[in-house]
């Protein structure tokens, strides 16, 4: 029988202990109030194919994730290994305008795509799971695009990485 440590209590370990497993990164973005919005998430999933679900982690005190909650559609980007500036950018707390000198786009329902992105896809909310001091955005997909050729920004280890 293996033993394991118990869970530690402090932040950083399980911090340190998370960040071992490498991920995609994904700008998840909408119009409000006309500009966008948008916040990254390395939590991104895929859910199921039938029906064509995914989802995200958000922070239950994320201020951009309250703006963001009640859009009808959300634009996520996977986002290309050279948009590691982009990706933090979007993830700077207090930062005004998260978007200046970003490439986007936006649908006629008001999902934002960062541009240069390896994939696309819009969404609706479809639910919102509550899970610690995040919250599970379950997402339906409406419409996807993806650039097979362009290889994904990859975050591990709490830096920014190229697939080999």
């Amino acid at each position: 029988m293996v033993e394991l440590p118990r869970v530690p209590d402090d932040e950083p370990a399980l911090r340190a202990a998370f960040s071992r497993f490498p991920s995609g990164v994904v700008a998840v973005a909408a119009l409000v109030d006309g500009a966008p919005a948008g916040m990254s998430a390395s939590s991104f999933t895929s859910v199921s194919l039938d029906p064509p679900l995914v989802s995200v982690n958000a922070h239950v005190k994320s201020v951009t994730w309250a703006r963001l909650a009640d859009r009808p559609r959300l634009g996520l980007s996977v986002l290309g290994e050279d948009q590691a500036d982009i990706c933090r950018r979007l993830a700077t707390r207090g930062l005004g305008d998260r978007f200046a000198g970003v490439p986007w786009a936006a649908t006629g329902s008001g999902a934002v795509f960062v541009e240069g992105a390896t994939a696309w896809l819009e969404c609706e909310i479809t639910q919102r799971v509550p899970a610690g001091d995040h919250e599970i955005i379950v997402l339906g997909l409406h419409a996807v695009a993806t650039v097979p050729d362009r290889p994904p920004l990859i975050f591990h280890a709490s830096a920014f990485h190229r697939l080999a």
